[in-house]
């Protein structure tokens, strides 16, 4: 089985704000995204560049993942943005207005042409109408491993301010979108990274957000200050409860007598090979995040 890569909190942080920066390596989060698009001013954006090689030369030995938006690559400052993060090597470059399997295939040439390395993958914002009309043929490219594609991010504010829909705190009007997201990463085989919650201080509802976004099958929530972490990190994680039900399904398969059996009874339910499958998924899940 693959190694599980926990991506339970996804932590932006402006490549312009050396105040965040100087604490990444005190954070608790499973990745974080050194910003060049939207939390940078266009006055700062070339400068915020500049300082992407001091700050991965001075998390070498990361201990999360570390991924860096760029701009999108139409923009006066993505090609530049796109070739300036490739050099520093990071764990993923996150592509914003991603619309078709194009913006990444086209990404992934420059990647290429430049030879990072494989380990470089690509994420990809889903934050536009265009974006989810085309959701399934990019996910495909999650498929496809010359494509780097990694990982989904849901850039929920520009989904909102694109279409119009009324943002409530129970995201009824964005559900079915953010539904079709997960069913998409799924098929591509790729993780899905639910978008940001902007009230930071109030973290009771940020926790209650995180359940929900975890039962719809996210794999973990992108965040803009570290006081979110604990409660992403808390939701995105087994529970004991799982655990042990997922360490019994276990078990219970490799007892002798259900050798070769494709159907078990347990605890007066029926148990296929699928849900042994997804125990040995969780149990993974939970040995990487301390569960």
């Amino acid at each position: 089985m693959e190694t599980y890569r926990p991506r339970r909190s996804v932590l932006y942080i402006p490549a312009s704000n050396d105040r965040a920066l100087a604490k990444i390596a005190q954070l608790s989060c499973d990745a974080i995204i050194i910003d060049l698009e939207d939390a940078v001013a266009p006055a700062d954006k070339i400068a915020a560049r500049g300082k992407l090689a001091a700050i991965f030369a001075g998390h070498a030995d990361r201990r999360c993942e570390m991924i860096v938006r760029i701009n999108a690559v139409a923009s006066e400052w993505g090609a530049d943005d796109l070739l300036a993060a490739a050099s520093c090597e990071p764990d993923g470059i996150l592509l914003p207005k991603v619309d078709t399997p194009r913006d990444l295939l086209e990404a992934g040439d420059v990647l290429d042409d430049n030879f990072a390395p494989d380990s470089v993958k690509l994420w990809a914002m889903i934050e536009t109408p265009k974006a989810m009309l085309n959701i399934g043929t990019i996910a495909e490219l999650g498929r496809d491993p010359a494509a780097r594609l990694a990982c989904f991010v849901a850039g929920t504010n520009d989904l909102v301010k694109d279409t119009g829909v009324l943002a409530t705190p129970d995201r009824r009007y964005l559900v079915p979108w953010l539904m079709h997201m997960v069913l998409a990463a799924r098929a591509g085989g790729i993780d899905m990274i639910d978008g940001v919650s902007n009230d930071f201080r109030d973290l009771d509802a940020f926790a209650r957000e995180c359940t929900e976004s975890a039962a719809m099958g996210f794999d973990g929530k992108s965040i803009i200050h570290p006081a979110q972490i604990e409660a992403a990190n808390r939701a995105f994680a087994p529970s004991k409860e799982a655990v042990a039900e997922a360490r019994l399904i276990k078990d219970t398969f490799a007892l002798a007598e259900n050798a070769g059996k494709s159907v078990i009874a347990l605890n007066g339910k029926m148990v296929e090979r699928l849900h042994l499958a997804q125990a040995e998924k969780l149990l993974a899940k939970a040995a990487a995040t301390g569960a």
